[in-house]
């Protein structure tokens, strides 16, 4: 019986795929080619020498998903000091120890304070360091208003002094600003060079109204609280004037809020040598206990230097610790701060508290 030609082929195609079906499946290094390492014997004879094992690979690097689920490091410590990386939920915190004779106590531990974050201990200790070694971020303000004309070339010479001890180069930087009704900049962006910054400060010239509170508002809003650094710095204002405002546009509550969102650190140096406290004094006083710092009253123009000298010598004798706190949320909501010294006889200045940023 023949077959027509047409039914014959198709029975030949149908015959083939059947054929390939019932092939097992080629494996893929020989699909493309590789050749596949020869399975290991399973004895080694007694006098062989054993291959030598294969070169470890070097570790890969874990995929994006998995680093964002990962534990984030937070400290980096390098040689000198310590790096502290800030995130959004991660509240750093410089303060100072002191004994009941005023004097800095250094060489304490972590287990001898107690950290508490809206009145709660916090979550974690991130980090702790005692006698800090981290960048300092420094806003020199001078008052050069018509008030303190008399003391103005003593103020400037002290002012350079303390810039040229207390600047590192390559590590810290800092701007300087005269003011009286309005901000005069002598350094406007931060800098290193205290060659640059001591020459600007011999063309301040003294005159006009004071507007205090206007330039620590400024200065915090848009330096110090504008610094973006992939690592925690002291962001330090040392604040040269009587406080005697009579020029500013924002109030005195206005102008220590902004500081204290600015995580700012002020330090003052009264001009008044008067040997009464007055109500700018009292202002001065208020911001820089709020903030974590304090003012200094010289007794006469000589002694303005030796202030600088003491605001020099905190600086290289605080402790930094960073924590995570408990509960927290990113509402925009005043937190306090308190740091508790176990022994009873030391006292603790830090900064009081500070807002929490909006998300």
């Amino acid at each position: 019986m023949k077959f027509p030609m047409r039914i014959f082929l198709c029975v030949l195609v149908l015959a083939g795929l059947a054929c390939a079906q019932e092939l097992p499946a080629a494996p893929s290094a020989a699909r493309s080619g590789a050749q596949q390492p020869a399975a290991p014997a399973a004895t080694t004879p007694a006098d062989a020498t054993p291959a030598p094992a294969p070169a470890p690979e070097p570790p890969k690097p874990a995929p994006a998903a998995a680093a964002a689920t990962a534990p984030a490091n937070d400290e980096e410590i390098a040689d000198p000091g310590t790096v502290i990386v800030k995130r959004v939920n991660e509240v750093n915190v410089i303060f100072t120890v002191t004994d009941k004779g005023g004097r800095f106590v250094k060489g304490l531990k972590q287990a001898d304070f107690t950290v508490l974050d809206d009145k709660k201990p916090p979550q974690s200790l991130v980090a702790f360091r005692s006698e800090t070694n981290l960048p300092i971020r420094a806003a020199l303000l001078i008052d050069s208003s018509n008030s303190i004309r008399d003391r103005f070339n003593f103020e400037l010479e002290a002012s350079a002094e303390f810039l040229s001890q207390t600047i590192r180069p390559k590590v810290d930087k800092a701007i300087v600003y005269g003011f009286d009704s309005t901000p005069d900049p002598v350094v406007e962006n931060f800098t290193d060079s205290t060659e640059q910054m001591v020459s600007g400060l011999r063309r301040l010239r003294p005159g006009g109204g004071t507007a205090v509170w206007d330039i620590v508002y400024r200065i915090s809003r848009d330096k110090l609280g504008k610094l973006d650094e992939p690592f925690a710095v002291r962001r330090v204002m040392v604040l040269i004037s009587d406080g005697d405002d009579n020029q500013s546009r924002v109030s005195f509550q206005e102008a220590m809020d902004m500081a204290q969102r600015a995580e700012v650190i002020v330090y003052a140096i009264s001009t008044n040598i008067s040997g009464v406290v007055s109500r700018g004094d009292k202002r001065l006083e208020e911001l820089a206990e709020a903030t974590g710092g304090r003012v200094f009253y010289p007794m006469n123009l000589d002694d303005i230097a030796e202030k600088f000298v003491k605001i020099q010598e905190e600086l290289r004798s605080q402790y930094a610790v960073a924590y995570k706190p408990t509960d927290f949320v990113a509402d925009g909501r005043y937190r306090s701060i308190d740091i508790l010294a176990s022994n009873k006889k030391f006292k603790v200045r830090a900064r009081k508290g500070y807002y929490a940023p909006k998300q």
